[in-house]
């Protein structure tokens, strides 16, 4: 309805003239109450809405019937339905299918779609890229010769591993809340150097009661380094730990510096119980969650330089609770368990 006086907005182009802001369902439907005794210009001014916008929504409801926002609108998916179970069923049956694969697949029966589209479509199905874990027939072996073993067995196991651990760099992930203008605070900016500062390697065992001795390997490590290693530090965390000296049995997995040939020898001359280890196995070795624990006590207290990561790990690594590593042992037996599931390949832990 037009006041007299009033001149006829032209015709709009429903599909390229559109509102420059979207408009509230509210605004909308006062628009469409103000124009039974209202012109667009009146609507306008006292909406405080563009006139060409009054004018859209009266066409759109006089053509519609309604002011809500219609289907279909936005982008147009590139794929359709159908195409995007194709491309989901394909990689679901064989999880190394390439989004390239997918591409002359598709093109093979003509119809042609982008590597990134494919890739995004497969992101948007949770089926995202990633590295896949590795396995050995052994694990499933070792899991099934040991899942009866009595508690007391693993009570009596030194854990043992080596763990580098950074200074800075990507690993180490931190976040601020501040202000826009307040980027170059000193309390929120952290301190870094190029190539990350800087990483140390660290050698450490515990048990059941409690953590052994925790050694920091100077430079890159060799197999003389790691038998240098063990005979400062075994016998030490044996006696600390409460052990008799055959009572006990030794960890450790299958790195070639561990397997090396002076490394064995010097371990067969002692009166030790050696755990034969399957390869490629960190979930079975329950010190990978000290270490994951120790990471984050150091990265709290934001060492700034190498001696400082040093002096906080063996400060933290002293203070790993008793119970926490009894826990650890404690659970052992569902580790096993959920390698038997699995058939020898990774497991959650």
């Amino acid at each position: 309805m037009l006041l007299f006086g009033e001149k006829v907005c032209p015709t709009l182009n429903m599909d390229s003239r559109k509102p420059r802001r979207e408009l509230s369902q509210d605004i909308r439907n006062k628009i469409i109450d103000k124009h039974k005794g209202k012109g667009y210009k009146t609507i306008s001014k006292q909406l405080e809405v563009p006139v060409m916008t009054v004018a859209h929504i009266i066409q759109k409801f006089q053509t519609h019937g309604t002011v809500a926002d219609l289907p279909g609108r936005g982008r147009k998916r590139k794929i359709d339905d159908k195409l995007r179970r194709r491309i989901v069923g394909t990689v679901s049956k064989e999880p190394r299918t390439t989004s390239k694969d997918i591409k002359g697949e598709l093109l093979d029966k003509g119809t042609s779609v982008s590597d990134r589209t494919s890739r995004r479509c497969l992101s948007q199905s949770g089926l995202h890229g990633r590295r896949p874990r590795r396995t050995s027939l052994l694990r499933l072996e070792f899991a099934k010769m040991h899942v009866d073993k009595p508690q007391s067995f693993w009570e009596n196991v030194l854990w043992t591993d080596e763990k580098k651990l950074e200074l800075f760099g990507k690993a180490h992930q931190l976040y601020v809340r501040r202000l826009k203008h307040e980027a170059h605070n000193k309390k929120n900016t952290v301190p870094t150097v190029k190539h990350g500062g800087g990483s140390v390697l660290f050698w450490g065992c515990f048990v059941a009661s409690a953590t052994g001795c925790l050694e920091v390997v100077q430079g890159k490590m060799k197999s003389p380094d790691y038998q240098s290693i063990l005979d400062r530090n075994v016998l030490p965390s044996v006696r600390k730990l409460g052990f008799s000296r055959r009572s006990w049995v030794f960890q450790q997995d299958n790195d070639p510096k561990h397997t090396a040939k002076k490394p064995q020898e010097w371990l067969r001359e002692k009166p030790w119980t050696i755990l034969k280890w399957p390869s490629m196995s960190p979930d079975l070795n329950p010190i990978e969650h000290l270490w994951k624990e120790l990471k984050h006590a150091i990265w709290r207290r934001h060492p700034s330089n190498l001696r400082q990561l040093e002096q906080f790990a063996h400060e933290e690594w002293a203070k790993i609770p008793v119970d926490r590593c009894r826990r650890l042992i404690d659970k052992y037996r569902n580790r096993l368990i959920a390698a038997i599931a699995s058939k020898g390949f990774a497991t959650k832990y």
